[in-house]
């Protein structure tokens, strides 16, 4: 630690010292005093040893929760959707709309907004309220706790490990939870560094290619899923690290963190507030960007040159790229149609390797897994992706969150470009290392 951070931290001690001191003094405490089992409970989830064992043992178990508890209501979502689009496609059909028309709105933008809902709501509806509840409990401010002096170490702002786990939902609330940051350059680290944490368009992408090739079970899933989190973290520390030595260079500022008592948490008010303050608002923004999106894709898929969708030219033509990264053209391409919404990366993906016009509707995991490994995925390439998909540029919403939150377009275009830099050089790396070793 610095001088300077030194004598703050010497100084906001004194303070609470000093307000204690007189406190005593002054007042008579009607309470009972702190229980037991709470300053033990802290001693074991502050604990230097224990502590970040703990936090790493509940991030898998809500996890865990997150992947078993998601497939079904997914399924059944995806079932009753796409029974819609059939009821959908049966009226414009006896209005008479043209073809075209009919495939834009019924392949294309439904498609795509069912597509969206299917995989995004069930694990937003569990993941968020599960979070909540250890909000509710008092457990986060103990995370910010312990993560406080990883941060201090890199330069930023140990309100950082706060606005990290909000960016858990969705990496826009976490550029916005910033505000928490007092200081402009921290703060301005804190929303660059947000994209590394797997927001939850991300985690179905990284939970499928899990089951699908690094272990079928969903305990190994949660285990690889809870690993690619943390590596997140890690990112985030070690880029934090560079701009605060570069770019945003500065002293990282105080953390005076209270922690709050324990309290059981009012499930019912978390229950409603995490469905209305963020799985609706979440659900609602990923759905009004992913409309138009399915209407570019759907375009982009039925417009053919010289024999060829633009979708299989586009992907031709980055198809060097992505074998470089350990992946390849098609799915290069499904990442930068995604922009909007992290969720079309898998179904656009689809449309280009089966040369279809639309987004595909698939039966299962197990069908999904026969395309891929006929495509000629491998363990590798499916490492690639799940990498790529963590430590990439952002979604639009968030981007655009970025700009509305600092006031300037080039912070939003560099939120876009750092992470892209550090996704293309760990595939690159991976892959390299891979062919060396084989």
């Amino acid at each position: 630690m610095t001088p300077e951070g030194q004598v703050r931290e010497e100084i906001a001690t004194r303070i609470y010292q000093r307000a204690e001191e007189i406190a005593s003094r002054a007042l008579r405490p009607l309470e009972r005093p702190r229980p037991a089992w709470d300053e033990g409970l802290d001693a074991l989830l502050t604990s230097r040893w224990l502590g970040f064992p703990v936090m790493f043992g509940l991030l898998g178990l809500v996890l865990w929760l997150t992947i078993v508890g998601a497939n079904y209501p997914s399924e059944l979502l995806a079932t009753g959707l796409f029974w819609l689009e059939g009821k959908l496609s049966q009226l414009l059909l006896a209005l008479g709309a043209p073809a075209w028309v009919h495939g834009l709105l019924v392949f294309g933008v439904y498609r795509a907004v069912a597509w969206v809902v299917a995989v995004m709501l069930p694990p937003m509806a569990i993941f968020f309220p599960l979070f909540s509840l250890l909000e509710d409990l008092g457990y986060l401010p103990r995370v910010a706790f312990n993560l406080d002096r990883l941060f201090k170490a890199a330069g930023a702002h140990g309100k950082q490990a706060l606005t990290m786990c909000m960016g858990f939902g969705c990496n826009a609330a976490g550029v916005t939870s910033c505000r928490i940051i007092d200081s402009p350059r921290e703060r301005l680290v804190a929303v660059l560094t947000n994209t590394f944490v797997p927001c939850n368009g991300r985690f179905p992408l990284l939970i499928t290619l899990a089951i699908l090739f690094m272990g079928r079970s969903s305990v190994m899933a949660a285990a690889v899923v809870a690993g690619t989190v943390l590596l997140g973290v890690a990112v985030s520390l070690t880029v934090s690290w560079a701009l605060s030595r570069t770019l945003l260079r500065g002293t990282p500022g105080g953390f005076a963190l209270e922690l709050p008592p324990y309290r059981w948490p009012q499930v019912g008010r978390v229950l409603v507030r995490s469905f209305l303050d963020r799985t609706a608002f979440v659900l609602a923004r990923a759905v009004t960007l992913a409309a138009p999106a399915g209407a570019i894709i759907w375009l982009l898929g039925n417009t053919s040159v010289q024999g060829a969708s633009l979708l299989s030219h586009a992907a031709y033509l980055l198809d060097p790229l992505g074998r470089a990264l350990g992946m390849d053209g098609f799915i290069l391409l499904a990442f930068l149609l995604a922009l909007p919404a992290n969720e079309l990366v898998i179904p656009i993906m689809l449309m280009g390797y089966l040369s279809a016009g639309t987004m595909v509707e698939l039966n299962g995991l197990e069908a999904l897994g026969t395309i891929l490994t006929e495509r000629g995925w491998s363990w590798l390439t499916a490492l690639s992706v799940m990498l790529f998909s963590l430590l990439h540029y952002p979604c639009g919403t968030t981007l655009l969150t970025i700009y509305r939150e600092t006031g300037r377009v080039g912070w939003a275009l560099l939120g876009a470009l750092i992470p892209l830099s550090v996704a293309t050089l760990v595939c690159y790396g991976i892959n390299a290392l891979a062919h060396i070793l084989s």
